[in-house]
């Protein structure tokens, strides 16, 4: 059921002129509901879509602002369609919890300089809130034929592969795909122990992570002819949720924002380099500096634990 026209505005959360969203907090019911509206980009690699701009009726409204010689400005309302010119791509977050309204509200952005002991009396303790139920979306759509039409590939024991919420599936150059792992620390499938984010690989997952990425490589040439050096394919620390998965991200998809900078983004192709020198231990020896905003409930641990 889609509930997007029941949404009632109450506040913005954020905006981003970059990458052209804005987000939005209001209610659906009795409930709060968070929208993130995304300005799409022009499909340019569709030859009938720009063959489009040859009609005048592409432009229903025109109003010229100024003119000087060969130079024209105007302002234009552009002709949409949702199946062959949609103008935006809606994200809706229904039921919203707090945690959702605290990730996605604007916020002042720390670093933080995380050692192995801060990791293990901080950060795991903080992780350990984050399991179970809070991450149970994930197991449905790897155990439980959630989301099952949308899965691009799945290999037993290694991970799924599907395109991220944030891509409108449409224009190649934004692509974002993300591959969720399938393989645990301890136990099989479901009942298993997964692994959470880097802190908890080592070595041993070195020739994993390597035919992983070899996989992904094979999989979006043969779906969507994109070459391996047109892609971006990296891991977050923090990640927004606590079951490794890694993202695949066309190289020319320049609208993610803080979400590819240093301090958030770790290409996987380096946390390969880096096991083959941390040895059995891995992640779990390394310090780790990292970006994350004042709402986030680990930076609110952070500051409790260095005050006391």
């Amino acid at each position: 059921m889609n509930r997007v026209r029941d949404f009632r505005f109450t506040q913005l959360l954020n905006f981003n002129s970059q990458s052209k969203t804005a987000t939005l907090l209001g209610t659906i019911g009795d409930d709060k509901a968070i929208l993130t509206v995304e300005k799409l980009p022009f499909e340019v690699t569709d030859e009938a879509y720009l063959k489009q701009f040859a009609s005048p009726d592409i432009f229903p409204e025109i109003k010229q602002l100024e003119n000087n010689d060969v130079y024209h400005w105007n302002l234009a309302t552009l002709a949409q369609d949702v199946e062959t010119r949609p103008g935006v791509k809606i994200n809706l977050i229904y039921p919203a919890s707090e945690t959702h309204i605290q990730k996605y509200s604007q916020q002042q952005t720390r670093m933080v300089v995380e050692t192995p002991e801060l990791y293990k009396q901080v950060t795991w303790p903080y992780i350990e809130t984050q399991l179970g139920g809070r991450i149970q979306w994930v197991q449905n759509i790897l155990y439980h034929g959630k989301e099952a039409e949308d899965v691009i590939y799945r290999k037993e024991d290694s991970f799924v592969l599907l395109p991220d919420m944030k891509w409108d599936r449409k224009n190649a150059n934004s692509m974002y795909l993300v591959a969720i792992s399938l393989r645990n620390l301890e136990g099989q499938g479901e009942s298993g122990t997964p692994i959470t984010s880097i802190r908890d690989l080592n070595s041993s997952h070195i020739e994993w992570l390597k035919e992983l990425r070899e996989d992904i490589y094979k999989v979006v040439k043969d779906k969507y002819n994109v070459d391996r050096s047109f892609l971006r394919v990296f891991v977050h620390y923090q990640p927004s949720y606590y079951h490794l998965h890694v993202h695949v991200v066309h190289i020319n998809n320049e609208g993610l924002g803080s979400s590819q900078l240093v301090g958030k983004a770790i290409l996987l192709n380096d946390v390969i380099d880096d096991l083959g020198f941390l040895g059995e231990k891995g992640y779990s020896q390394k310090t780790l500096t990292y970006t994350l905003g004042e709402n986030h409930k680990l930076w609110a641990a952070i500051k409790a634990h260095e005050g006391a």
